[in-house]
């Protein structure tokens, strides 16, 4: 094989070279061309398509993200924020948390197990890079139909790819989301959470500084499995019959990424590494291009020193390939020694494969030659900026004109009727139990989990001592999102917020998976501008600011494009997690407390949707100075012992919570409707800032004095009582009933 040397490529300036084949534009092929004074090499060419594709530039978005520096709300809790592998808080006690969720939604498409398990696996490759020990995963989840056969394809093997890998690392699957829709048919989404913990000191960063030290490739050998995966995939729609580009899927060893953790939190102990990047989407070039951006000076690799699964790959294949479970280290050359013998005593291989230089260029040779010569920047940081056209679609205001009014849906009227819609929306896939899913994740390995699904938040324990945790929640609303983009986005935010402060935990920060369609369709970007601008707006009134995440564009299927989807995760920190508040009614005679006002908001609704398949309208209205002081009562509540049990209104409104309350924690209940509101807006509205809580009887002065010096509604609604759920002078349901209908969903439409 000839080699595309930079001497070469000098002297052969009209060469052809497959630029459209990697995904670049024309104009981006002329940019590179005018970056480096002449033609791309092979090599280099094969960096740019990687590193300069939608996934790891963000090129259509980043004018838009910029938001969430520039609308930043004063913390003090913030220790690292956007730029990073992941974002870092202040949690109190000399302790640092770190959390990130981001997207594998191509690949899982194409293969789902693998495709989710590498989700998983990059993830917590992120939060290990930090300096942090993982200690808990979670999943959002979307997919098409219920009843459609690709989703009973794509369905369990994504769900085993998550278990599988998550369980062999050991780290709790603490939550997460799982939703049906016929959008996400063909694109299901994988979003993927970790949470890790360190102590200040031990935070590390992505750079490449100190003229002589060491660049260390340390992991799994490089394969042919991955070439191009993500970073082209998550860069291409896929057309009617499947996906355009079919680069191999990562194959994920769950097994060595577990060596791999253990022996570089050993390294991190000894203060071995100056800098440390995983590698993840674009492989060698993100992490070679990105540390030495990053550093103070350039960077030497000898590519042929990369150890290698298959010794036919080109320097090209080397270069872009996404092999799983491998990280890059910048070590002192004193220390390289260390660094190698305790790689060694956990089994991996470690390889010195270049240096840290005096220069401004990343230089990468292959058996002598010089193969790449690039301004490392310009390859990490300086790609495209697209101010992609946007405008409100033509049909967003028919969508929002057709309201789903008592006029034009028939409403439940009769108590038998509304029984009947109850166990309808508490036994749809939506909202019925997900434990067939769950039950395939650990939630308790470890030892310190304190709350996991089915609870509003995961809940970690990470001082054994003085009981400190943290709490996490993920949610997002793509019905919501489409009827509003700007609403919808702070709904995610808003529901995301109050579930956290449901058990007890001060909301901190936030990051987030921005899943959308095309960036090419003023539609879709329009969506995207919107949602984005309605998130940075949200977290300045909330005081939550963004840590990072990750887009996710080009989710469609030919011109369909999926709901727009922002997954919202809202990190909170708890003093001491044994006064945390589960969801559960487990107190008979306790009283039932309705917090929040109820509107006729049911745009987007669950109700809605099982009842007649109907999307239109508007969403519920956003009150962030209400969802505030909801979440202020909530904490101080669970904190002062004045509640047993609390659970956020979204989804199905009262009636869910009803119904997971009740089912959790074993006992029924007895409730009155309100006087002037409506028994069926009453269980089944979605207006926000709403929760329900279970109060101790010696409690209920305290409580109501709280909530009416800080001016919010709180109304009585019953009590926990018996083995039924009754709404009096409407209708009476059994627990018994409850389960039949909300349990085995899952289970039945998969088999």
């Amino acid at each position: 094989m000839t080699l595309d040397t930079v001497k070469n490529a000098e002297q052969t300036p009209e060469a052809e070279q497959p630029w459209s084949e990697l995904g670049l534009k024309a104009d981006e092929y002329a940019k590179i061309r005018e970056i480096l004074g002449r033609r791309p090499t092979g090599a280099e060419l094969a960096m740019y398509s990687v590193m300069w594709s939608e996934h790891c530039s963000y090129k259509s978005s980043k004018v838009h993200l910029k938001q969430f520096g520039e609308k930043k709300p004063d913390s003090d809790a913030m220790l690292v924020g956007i730029g990073e592998n992941a974002g870092v808080v202040d949690v109190g006690q000399g302790y640092a948390v770190t959390f990130k969720v981001e997207s594998h939604n191509h690949p899982s498409y194409i293969e789902p197990y693998q495709g989710a398990a590498t989700g998983i696996g990059g993830i917590v490759r992120d939060i290990l890079a930090m300096g942090a020990r993982p200690v808990a995963v979670m999943d959002p989840l979307r997919f098409g139909a219920a009843d459609h056969p690709d989703t009973r394809r794509v369905l369990p093997g994504i769900v085993a790819g998550i278990g599988g890998y998550g369980n062999c690392l050991g780290l709790p699957n603490i939550g997460g989301e799982v939703v049906f829709d016929s959008c996400y048919q063909g694109n299901p989404l994988v979003n993927a959470l970790c949470v890790g913990v360190m102590k200040h000191e031990d935070i590390h960063l992505a750079q490449a500084s100190g003229t002589g030290n060491k660049v260390i490739l340390y992991g799994a050998r490089t394969g042919g499995d991955g070439i191009g995966g993500v970073s082209v995939l998550a860069s291409e729609t896929f057309d009617a019959t499947g996906p355009a580009k079919r680069p191999a899927v990562q194959v994920g060893d769950p097994f060595q990424e577990k060596l791999l953790i253990e022996s570089t939190l050993e390294i991190f102990a000894e203060k071995l590494v100056l800098g440390i990047q995983d590698l993840g989407g674009a492989g060698l070039s993100c992490a070679t291009s990105e540390l030495a951006s990053a550093g103070s000076g350039g960077m030497r690799i000898e590519l042929d020193t990369v150890p290698l699964r298959d010794n036919t790959l080109s320097p090209e294949e080397i270069l872009m390939s996404e092999s799983q479970e491998r990280m890059c280290a910048i070590v002192e050359p004193g220390k390289v020694a260390r660094f190698l013998e305790i790689c060694e005593k956990w089994d991996v291989i470690a390889t010195v494969i270049g240096e840290v230089t005096e220069g401004e260029r990343l230089e990468i040779f292959w058996h002598g030659e010089l193969v790449v010569d690039v301004p490392p920047r310009s390859v990490a940081h300086d790609g495209p900026t697209y101010n992609r056209p946007y405008a409100r679609p033509s049909w967003q205001d028919a969508l929002q004109a057709d309201a789903p009014t008592a006029e034009r849906l028939l409403r439940p009227s009769t108590g038998e009727e509304l029984k009947a819609a109850l166990l309808a929306v508490a036994g749809s896939p939506n909202q019925a139990s997900k434990s067939w899913i769950t039950d395939q994740y650990d939630r308790y390995v470890i030892g310190n989990t304190v709350l996991a699904t089915p609870e509003d938040s995961g809940m970690i324990r990470i001082d054994e001592e003085t009981n400190l945790g943290v709490s996490v929640a993920t949610d997002g609303n793509g019905r919501f999102t489409k009827l509003d983009p700007y609403t919808g986005a702070q709904l995610a935010l808003a529901e995301a917020y109050r579930n956290v402060a449901a058990g007890g935990a001060k909301p901190l920060a936030v990051s987030d998976c921005l899943n959308f369609g095309s960036p090419e369709d003023p539609d879709v970007m329009w969506q995207f501008a919107e949602a984005t601008r309605g998130l940075a707006d949200a977290c300045l009134v909330l005081g939550t600011p963004v840590t990072g995440g990750n887009v996710s564009l080009y989710n469609q299927t030919g011109d369909t494009a999926i709901h727009p989807t922002p997954v919202v995760a809202v990190l909170g920190v708890i003093d001491d997690v044994t006064r945390r508040t589960p969801i559960g009614f487990a107190e008979e005679g306790q009283l039932v407390y309705l917090l929040g006002d109820t509107a006729d908001e049911l745009g987007g609704s669950a109700w809605s949707q099982v009842a007649h398949n109907h999307l239109g309208g508007l969403p519920p209205k956003v009150d962030l100075e209400r969802e505030r002081l909801l979440g202020d009562i909530l904490i101080a509540a669970s904190r002062d012992g004045m509640i047993d049990a609390a659970h956020d209104l979204s989804d199905g409104g009262l009636a869910q919570a009803l119904v997971e309350s009740c089912l959790k924690g074993g006992n029924g209940a007895r409730l009155i409707v309100p006087t002037g509101l409506d028994p069926f807006v009453f269980l089944f509205s979605e207006s926000a800032g709403r929760a329900i809580v279970s109060i101790p009887r010696s409690e209920e002065l305290r409580f109501n004095d709280m909530c009416g010096a800080r001016g919010l509604p709180a109304t009585r609604i019953g009590v926990v009582d018996g083995d039924s759920l009754e709404i009096q002078g409407q209708f009476t349901v059994s627990l018994a009933e409850l389960t039949d209908a909300h349990t085995g969903v899952i289970e039945a439409l998969l088999a």
